[in-house]
């Protein structure tokens, strides 16, 4: 009988709109691989966005928050593994997952660290240099714990392991580094990408639901830009981005070259349209998926410290990495105007995405650690000393809490 797989998601998956929505879907994707039967339950309302799992033969099913209807579901299901989309899915849900299917394998899928990002949010708007003291804050204490209580936690990124591992002292055989699963780029593809001399203008893209994605393109508005179009006064900057609202459309001006584009339809498109990506994010965690997205469709980038975080490895960027304003806007004009340089970025970025994401390789590095789990998963929980205790004890107030709840929704 083929194993059973249920995603408990956070938000329907939206690839089409956030890099988060793509992790989600090559995920399913590895799953489908080994011909898992798979079903997605969200506590989340769908957007128009939401991709239609169904059409890939994955059952979709609606479920709720404090409601002892999830038990019945999951007892019926009875899945191999669950895999929870964030901690606030684990927090919700783990307790029942555990009370019900108890040799279910849990998998945590972070996306990036949450508490690394609200800490770093923090920082920033305090103005004052990021250390310890925002990164062990509340939400570092809710998500070390859920990471804690499940047997595996997938992490994106390298540097996000490292804080795990040294900061907060988490035992490795909890962890597993996962980032974007992506398909070889051919040389038949290169190829067939527009040329330098077809492209034009810059880019920027990024859903503006996401707090570092809206604050860098104010920064681009207010400060990068002008610098830019200064030096290049007929150049364009086209945002592109899910979940415009009215904050975003009015920094649309036409005249300063400053143009608001909102959702784009295919990524792939206008990425490949344009001929230098500008990602000046300021706080933040995890991979950029608009990164990902540049080195795919053959376009160099311009972009931060915290953008360029977990990204390169040991391998050359597909840009610059530039936390100052003025060396920002001169590099991006250097690669808008030098074909040399702009070609040399561009093979940089796929040589990264060739081997630093290979697609195969994660998903076998996955798969493979996933079954040793269930090889031995009483060892494997024995030596998580740290989980037991906190099923033992943050468990029942999140038990009880839920129960609590769900009796006065009946009031």
């Amino acid at each position: 009988m083929n194993k059973k797989v249920l995603i408990i998601g956070f938000v329907w998956p939206e690839p089409k709109s956030s890099a988060a929505g793509s992790r989600m879907m090559q995920l399913i994707e590895t799953f489908k691989s080994q011909d898992y039967n798979i079903t997605f339950a969200s506590p989340c309302a769908k957007s128009d966005n939401a991709f239609n799992l169904e059409s890939i033969g994955v059952l979709q099913t609606a479920i709720e928050l404090n409601n002892s209807s999830f038990d019945t579901f999951i007892k019926d299901f009875n899945p191999d593994f669950v895999l929870f989309d964030r901690f606030m899915m684990e927090e919700q849900f783990g307790w029942r997952v555990t009370e019900n299917c108890p040799n279910a394998i849990k998998i945590l899928d972070t996306e990036d660290l949450h508490s690394l990002r609200k800490g770093r949010h923090q920082a920033f708007k305090d103005n004052i240099l990021f250390d310890k003291s925002y990164l062990f804050n509340d939400t570092a204490k809710r998500e070390i714990a859920s990471i804690h209580r499940c047997d595996l936690t997938l992490i994106i990124s390298e540097a996000e392991m490292d804080i795990l591992k040294n900061d907060f002292k988490v035992d490795e055989e909890l962890l597993l580094y996962l980032p974007f699963m992506l398909d070889q780029i051919s040389e038949d593809a290169i190829t067939k990408l527009p040329k330098f001399e077809t492209r034009q203008h810059f880019i920027t893209i990024g859903n503006f639901l996401h707090e570092p994605n809206y604050n860098a393109v104010l920064y681009l508005k207010d400060t990068i830009w002008p610098l830019i179009r200064k030096q290049l006064p007929q150049a364009e900057l086209h945002i592109y981005g899910a979940y415009a609202s009215q904050k975003v459309t009015q920094l649309n001006n036409e005249k300063q070259g400053f143009i608001i584009k909102g959702f784009a339809e295919d990524v792939h498109t206008v990425m490949q349209e344009a001929k230098v990506c500008l990602a000046p994010i300021r706080f933040g965690a995890g991979l950029k998926g608009k990164l990902i997205d540049a080195m795919q469709n053959g376009t160099p980038m311009v972009t931060s410290t915290i953008g360029a975080e977990g990204m390169f490895g040991d391998f050359e960027p597909n840009g610059f990495i530039e936390d100052d304003a003025n060396s920002f806007a001169n590099q991006a004009i250097a690669l808008c105007q030098n074909e040399v340089l702009w070609s040399k970025m561009q093979k940089n970025g796929f040589a990264i995405i060739n081997n630093r994401f290979n697609s195969q390789k994660h998903k076998k590095m996955f798969l493979s650690r996933i079954e040793s789990i269930v090889d031995d998963l009483n060892i494997h929980r024995q030596n998580n000393f740290m989980g037991q205790m906190l099923h033992h004890h943050s468990m029942q107030s999140t038990k009880f809490m839920s129960r609590w709840i769900e009796e006065k929704n009946k009031a």
